[in-house]
């Protein structure tokens, strides 16, 4: 473990008791010590100051997805001026790996005095409203004994991947396979993969990041795909904080600048994504091919469907396609007929010799942490909820979700949500209220309802597998999860809190 983070691991205090017992009170309790929840924290005690709080994390380190991936090469997929925090300048490479996201975070927690309010090793396991107490009672699991906490706000910031196991298809013949298979999910640290031919299987940003970072070691490394996917090679710096940097401005005036460029970068992309698809695609596409050349380009690199349709992934460097070019990674695109006991079959009849087999098939979608939900004594359905704005829920009070962007960094959410949430909270001790769920309002009755997010717009297999499990989504911005940060950094801090949305006691 980092030396900070073994710093930042400090119990928090007992607070207050409820009814006596054991069971400690807070104004608000916090799921999760991640992105989302350390940047919760710090915005909760910055513009709620009176609230007491406390933060549940289920692992024993900070961190979360940066905690518990510890893959070969696990970095950001997102540029790090805008996955880090507004309060905070990032000063190093766009693209980062964990340790140095993990040092981060600590120095975050270390800065603010967030230590004191987490408690490490808290899975929390179920949480239960009732509206004659205006309170949620929360239990968590610590150290094989049963922990509970009352609190008057739950603001769930655990994130969306289920970390105790990534999503891997069933196979045929996969137990007859002699060598190892492993999600990076659950990946072995002390797994030895020097001198051994290794095929990852899929071709997104887990892939990118494997491939490259074992291909020194390995005897070779094979990536199978079903399809292509997109990539953007991109060297691991940015021009305009290099030059901003030696100019002697203020560090936060330096990344506010950076990071407002790095949005409108990514919000053109994603707009061409939608208004010239083709020709953004030919951009993305030449980026891949004077790595790799045409022939390559087309028969590996070339997917079907439109940019940004799923997430692109970015090659720091190109070093995917270095490798590539290097001789020491080879990309496949075929499908799986079975596994057999020297490497995995495919439906072309060639045979993918293998020692270990990385299965970088995506994860299992997390909805609410797979937390136990009761409302006034009936278990919630969340996915019969209709959202709003992709973060509060019909017939749910008193909680807020932070589920981030799928194109743009997760961190420019969460903290657009976290100033909403202190927001209504100082909105609801002004009003004297207790409580605040929201409620369709009487225009919003006969509204259609759909999936979270059009499958037209995203459909990535973890989203596609786990829509089910989420909430409705209606036809009004206000009632769906855009997408769109470029409208929400706007929106979020013009609403109204007395709209008719919003229903006090």
């Amino acid at each position: 473990m980092d030396d900070l983070a073994t710093e930042t691991l400090q119990p928090a205090p007992a607070p207050s008791r409820a009814g006596g017992d054991d069971t400690e009170h807070f104004d608000v309790l916090i799921v999760g010590a991640g992105i989302s929840g350390i940047g919760g924290a710090h915005h909760l005690k910055v513009q709620c100051p009176d609230r007491s709080y406390v933060v549940l994390e289920a692992q024993a380190a900070f961190g979360g997805t940066w905690q518990s991936h510890r893959f070969p090469g696990i970095r950001s997929d997102s540029d790090l001026y805008t996955f880090g925090y507004r309060f905070k300048p990032w000063v190093g490479p766009p693209i980062a790996s964990a340790p140095e996201i993990r040092r981060y975070l600590g120095e975050v927690i270390a800065e603010n005095d967030l230590a004191r309010h987490i408690r490490y090793g808290h899975k929390v396991r179920s949480a239960v409203w009732s509206s004659a107490d205006n309170r949620w009672t929360i239990t968590a699991e610590a150290d094989g004994r049963e922990a509970r906490f009352t609190a008057g706000f739950l603001f769930m910031c655990q994130g969306y991947f289920r970390h105790e196991e990534g999503y891997t298809p069933d196979w045929p013949g996969m137990d007859s396979f002699k060598g190892v298979i492993a999600h990076p999910e659950n990946w072995p640290e002390s797994l030895d993969y020097k001198g051994k031919r290794v095929v990852i299987i899929g071709s997104g940003a887990t892939a990118a990041t494997m491939a490259p970072a074992m291909a020194d070691d390995a005897a070779h490394v094979t990536v199978l795909q079903r399809s292509p996917t997109y990539y953007i090679p991109q060297p691991n710096a940015n021009e305009m904080y290099d030059q901003l940097k030696p100019l002697g401005l203020d560090p936060l005036l330096v990344h506010e600048i950076v990071r407002r460029k790095v949005v409108v970068d990514m919000d053109t992309i994603t707009r061409r994504s939608f208004e010239e698809p083709e020709v953004l695609s030919q951009e993305l596409l030449a980026g891949v091919e004077a790595f790799v050349g045409p022939e390559q380009r087309a028969k590996h690199f070339t997917p079907t469907y439109r940019p940004w349709r799923q997430r692109i992934a970015i090659l720091p460097d190109g070093d995917m396609l270095e490798a590539i070019r290097a001789g020491k990674v080879s990309m496949v695109t075929d499908h799986i007929d079975r596994f057999v006991p020297g490497g995995i079959l495919l439906k072309s009849g060639e045979v993918l010799e293998a020692d270990i087999v990385a299965t970088a098939t995506g994860f299992n979608l997390s909805v609410l942490g797979d937390i136990d939900f009761v409302v006034d004594g009936k278990p919630l359905a969340f996915h019969e909820t209709v959202t709003y704005r992709g973060m509060m829920f019909t017939g749910v009070p008193n909680m807020a979700w932070v589920f981030g962007y799928l194109r743009n960094s997760w961190t420019l959410r969460s903290e657009l949500i976290a100033d909403f949430v202190c927001r209504m909270l100082n909105h609801m001790a002004e009003k004297g209220a207790k409580r605040v769920e929201v409620a369709l309002r009487g225009q919003d009755h006969n509204m259609p309802l759909g999936p979270w997010i059009d499958p037209e717009n995203f459909n990535g297999g973890y989203i596609m597998r786990g829509q089910h499990l989420l909430p409705q989504a209606g036809d009004k911005p206000e009632w769906r999860h855009t997408q769109d940060y470029w409208r929400e950094k706007d929106d979020f801090p013009a609403i109204d809190l007395e709209d008719e949305v919003f229903k006090y006691a």
